[in-house]
């Protein structure tokens, strides 16, 4: 028995053939676990686990959406948890079958019940900040020492933009959390839900756009680790990767991960179970698996991501909890905004904004 990790096309085909044991198919972001859990889960419950992976939330929508997705357990983001319960894609939790969720952090299901009134319909998995991972050395080169590598004019301010240029800046391709950035540079709303506010989103981005070597919502992890860019928009535990991995690669490579220090957006990751999920059962146990204080604790170890389970926090490495990038201190915490997901018009606006922006038409 063995846990098989696979892309999309792949997984279908493994759906398609799969042997007639019991199985959980588990859909999550790339890099987003120990893959020791994954074999330990099956050691423990004898369950088959199929792994499949995507990277950005309006991938996995799609597939939400279009309902007969095939997967028993998925990862959707807040706002997108939010749209996707209202559409009926999910099922209410029987939490009489999840004996661990008495280890969730109170803090955290509360703001996540923005998205999920009661926190009925899914557990937070991982959460953390959107904001700038820095290559220290190569940023200070081209602005100086007074480069603000803590503020959103670092990326949004064109005149940096092109200087940065020079050494690769990639962005984060989500609508969701750029546009709001650049409504919270202007001093608006990042919550906004008028089309004239967002709007005034388009002119910032555009500015910049040129100057931006890529958007996309993973390969800035190993750019920012190689030393191939020097400035990253992206999401906290990513950079965090990043620094680490170049560290561990003595490759003269230091980066630094910020929360702007205008206000970054609060991001959170949950596992849910769809309304068709082919075997809801083996569902609930994955998901108390994931919820055991130890077994949470190895996969935020692993990531680098703060995570929704206070009981994990005792078996947390130094360098996780300690760090106040991945776990940060109550000034900061207030300082934190959430954003709610778009009306269907409105996501409409959104995404030709975003369309625009990125073409440069």
């Amino acid at each position: 028995m063995k846990y098989r990790i696979l892309g999309g096309v792949a997984a279908t085909a493994m759906i398609a053939t799969s042997a007639l044991g019991e199985e959980v198919r588990v859909y999550n972001w790339s890099d987003y676990i120990d893959e020791s859990l994954l074999e330990k889960f099956e050691t423990e419950t004898g369950i088959d686990l199929i792994y499949d992976v995507f990277d950005s939330n309006e991938v996995l929508e799609t597939k939400m959406l279009a309902g007969g997705s095939g997967y028993d357990v998925v990862v959707p983001s807040g706002t997108f948890l939010q749209r996707q319960i209202s559409a009926g894609a999910f099922q209410k939790l029987d939490k009489s079958k999840l004996t661990n969720i008495d280890n969730m952090w109170d803090v955290i299901d509360d703001r996540v019940s923005k998205y999920d009134p009661g926190n009925e319909y899914a557990i937070n998995y991982m959460w953390g900040t959107t904001g700038l991972g820095v290559n220290i050395n190569k940023v200070k080169e081209v602005l100086g020492d007074d480069a603000p590598i803590d503020s959103l004019a670092l990326v949004l301010d064109p005149a940096n933009m092109e200087k940065l240029a020079e050494c690769g800046v990639q962005f984060l391709d989500a609508p969701a959390e750029m546009i709001p950035a650049a409504l919270k540079f202007l001093g608006e709303d990042p919550d906004a839900q008028d089309p004239e506010i967002i709007a005034k989103a388009e002119p910032v981005l555009a500015a910049i756009a040129p100057f931006v070597q890529k958007f996309h919502s993973s390969e800035y992890i190993n750019a920012l680790a190689n030393g191939d860019i020097c400035v990253a928009f992206g999401w906290s535990g990513d950079i965090l990767q990043a620094r680490d991995r170049a560290a561990e690669a003595d490759n003269g490579v230091e980066i630094e991960y910020y929360a702007p220090k205008e206000g970054a957006l609060m991001w959170f990751d949950n596992m849910a179970i769809p309304v068709d999920a082919p075997n809801p059962d083996a569902a609930h146990k994955f998901l108390n698996f994931i919820m055991d204080a130890q077994n949470m604790a190895a996969a935020s170890n692993y990531v680098y991501y703060a995570n929704g389970n206070k009981a994990s926090q005792e078996f947390l490495v130094e360098d996780v909890i300690g760090d106040t990038a991945i776990y940060p201190d109550a000034a900061t915490l207030e300082n934190l905004y959430t954003t709610s997901p778009y009306a269907p018009k409105v996501q409409r606006v959104v995404t030709r904004l975003w369309t625009k922006v990125k073409s440069g038409t």
